[in-house]
């Protein structure tokens, strides 16, 4: 009888002790989030503004003098960086999906409601208006609370630099041989990025050409040919890139090379232009059109052959 009296009350102590623990455990929790913020729970709501506040306009002076840089830095250095507008035309503001009026509408909100500022393009703001979801108003239906002339949108900025990594690329594509054929192309690059706008590459590519009929003259007189025959080529090429370091990156190059066909190699010199788009850090698409120009035949009858391929590849940062 005595065990049973006193499992009971050991179970009690325990739960005692536990509820105790984890009293202070909160409690402290608290006290560090109060310290983070600046000493007072509430100078931290101006730092986030997930959804938009509606502000009476009795409070609407206290709150744009509370907002001001010197003040928002005074109770928390981190509101310093976080930029808002109030919307305060007195009828309905509309807020649209892009920076124009002919993008559709996002939403319409009372005048005095406030949005965290993400970006600005020409006289409209990107304003977030959830924690997922994200607007754009124009600069006539707010009212400022800091200098956002910094915020310039720009829909590809640079984001990497890439000087001193090695590319390795795949690709795919159609070939036309002098406007003569059209075949697919099959190849591969290996580049280096010299500088963040400079690249060197070299190259290796295989078609199969399969020429139609055609008359050819010789000293035997007028005969009808058609030509197939397997195409081998290589080239040393430098690009430029237009927009360096960016998620979108279009380019141009240049390159010289050399052509091994029906038992000859030709010497010939080539120009392209394409575009790289970038999936990650190190991934990215790759499309281009390039123009390869070579002579073939023999000497004394030399024929100028201007063949153009588009490929689409993966490019693979090393």
């Amino acid at each position: 009888m005595t065990r049973k009296a006193e499992t009971p009350r050991s179970f009690g102590v325990l739960a005692a002790f536990f509820l105790t623990v984890l009293t202070l455990g909160i409690g402290a929790r608290v006290a560090v989030a109060q310290d983070a913020a600046g000493g007072d729970s509430s100078a931290a709501a101006p730092s986030a503004t997930p959804v938009p506040e509606t502000v009476l306009p009795a409070q609407a002076s206290s709150d744009s003098s509370a907002s001001t840089p010197a003040a928002a830095a005074e109770t928390n250095p981190r509101s310093a960086t976080i930029r808002k507008v109030r919307l305060k035309n007195p009828g309905q503001n509309v807020i649209r999906t892009g920076p124009g009026g002919a993008f559709a509408i996002a939403g319409v909100y009372p005048a005095g409601s406030v949005f965290e500022v993400i970006a600005k393009s020409d006289d409209w703001y990107n304003v977030r208006l959830s924690p997922t979801e994200t607007g754009w108003v124009h600069r006539s239906l707010c009212q400022e609370f800091d200098d956002l002339s910094d915020l310039q949108y720009r829909p590809n900025p640079k984001l990497f630099t890439r000087t001193g990594t090695y590319v390795l690329t795949g690709y795919a594509g159609a070939y036309s041989f002098d406007r003569k054929s059209n075949s697919a192309v099959f190849g591969g690059r290996l580049g280096y990025y010299m500088f963040d706008r400079v690249q060197v590459e070299g190259g290796l590519a295989w078609t199969h050409v399969n020429r139609p009929a055609e008359i050819v003259e010789s000293l035997f007189g007028l005969s009808l040919e058609a030509e197939k025959f397997d195409m081998l080529s290589y080239h040393f090429n430098v690009t430029y890139e237009i927009l360096p370091g960016r998620q979108m990156v279009p380019y141009a190059s240049v390159g010289v090379g050399s052509t091994l066909l029906l038992g000859q190699s030709e010497p010939g010199m080539n120009f392209g232009a394409g575009t790289a788009l970038f999936l990650s850090k190190k991934t990215a698409m790759r499309w281009e059109f390039r123009w390869d120009r070579f002579n073939t035949g023999p000497s004394g009858a030399r024929t100028t052959n201007n063949n153009v391929q588009f490929t689409i590849g993966t490019s693979v940062l090393l």
